[in-house]
């Protein structure tokens, strides 16, 4: 399959098997599709792995009862279990490349590991787009944050949770067409099981695309980018108010760029090529060069979008002093005990092997002829 490698097949979040009308377009060169059966997958472990750790670090620390307590946490150990969830399904994609786009893992494991693709592109942007929020209310309106400020608290922290529930619904709720219509199909023409969704109509999947570029990308993004822009202009024009330290000014700046840059920079490309996909599907016709590009930066795409998961506990925990503080409180508390435990387990077994060799030689002593005489 090296060497005529499908168009539809090479765009694992949502591959179709519809709309092949001009199949001289539909294939990759040999060069593209080593590059995407070699490289790929090193980067989806990559990615698997420091957004495993790094992901897993924030959940242990913003997961502790005293740190469930405000608003920034709530939405941020959602989003690091929304990542994780996602996290667990790249190992599976990564085979799927390495296999030359047969998979092996059935018919549950594709619904799965699709329907977590699906998951996580909607979940994670919405609890970042609560977030960016939150945050705005909190520095451009600091007067109503700190009235009666336990009880508003409270209150933020419940509304908080809720609109996490709402946000989990919802993005539950997007991964049914991936569910009912994502199964695996024997190609004889390639000879391989791919993991593919076959719609009933030829606009099921381009209206799905569309719906995934504004609801998943344009829409939170213009809400992002307002809110940090507003928090960035108040920041300007009232520096003394908000915060007199210069330094932790320029980090809240600071922050507040990379995480529009960022959100930005990772689902930009995926979206825009997901775009032109859906209007090639609706009838506007692309070059074979633009076809063969598509199909070749697709992978690409997916990976920036993915390193997202991997990028978001950096930005929005291990940067901040707080997290930082309470990562090695944390760490200042468990290590003790699991040194200590280690001791005792040590200092149990050498008392026992100490035991074992008194006992040892009374019983050779017991033995020896001499001392029977």
């Amino acid at each position: 399959m090296e060497s005529n490698s499908s168009h539809n097949l090479s765009v694992l979040e949502e591959p179709t098997f519809s709309n092949a009308s001009n199949r001289s377009c539909d294939f990759l060169s040999p060069s593209v599709s080593r590059y995407q059966k070699s490289l790929i997958p090193v980067v989806y472990m990559l990615i698997f792995i420091l957004g495993f750790l790094g992901n897993v670090l924030a959940v242990c620390v913003l997961g502790q009862k005293s740190l469930r307590s405000t608003v920034a946490n709530t939405y941020l150990l959602n989003l690091a279990m929304s990542d994780l969830f996602f996290l667990s399904s790249l190992p599976f994609w990564a085979a799927y490349y390495v296999l030359d786009y047969d998979w092996p893992f059935g018919s549950f494991m594709c619904k799965l590991c699709g329907a977590l693709s699906s998951l996580n592109i909607y979940a994670s942007i919405f609890f970042i787009t609560g977030m960016s929020v939150d945050r705005y209310r909190a520095i451009v309106y600091p007067l109503r944050s700190h009235c009666h400020e336990s009880r508003y608290r409270a209150k933020s922290v419940f509304q908080a949770r809720c609109l996490c529930a709402i946000i989990w619904v919802l993005a539950t709720l997007t991964t049914v067409p991936t569910i009912v219509f994502r199964e695996t199909h024997y190609l004889s023409d390639f000879n391989v099981t791919v993991c593919g969704i076959k719609y009933p109509g030829e606009l099921w999947h381009a209206t799905l695309t569309l719906a995934k570029n504004f609801l998943g990308f344009v829409i939170p993004f213009i809400v992002i980018a307002i809110c940090y822009g507003r928090i960035g202009w108040h920041l300007l024009a009232s520096p003394d108010l908000v915060e007199p330290d210069s330094a932790r000014l320029e980090r809240v700046r600071r922050l507040a760029l990379a995480v529009v840059a960022a959100f930005f920079v990772c689902w930009f490309p995926f979206h825009v090529l997901a775009f032109m996909g859906a209007l090639k599907e609706l009838g506007v016709e692309w070059s074979c060069g633009a076809e063969r590009a598509l199909g070749a930066m697709m992978p690409a795409s997916l990976s920036l979008g993915f390193a997202n998961s991997a990028v978001n506990p950096l930005l929005y925990c291990f940067v901040g002093n707080r997290f930082r503080q309470q990562l090695r409180r944390l760490c200042e508390e468990k290590v003790p005990k699991i040194a200590m435990q280690k001791r005792d387990s040590v200092s149990m077994r050498l008392s026992s092997f100490s035991r074992n060799l008194s006992d040892t030689k009374d019983t050779v002593a017991s033995t020896n002829p001499e001392d029977r005489l």
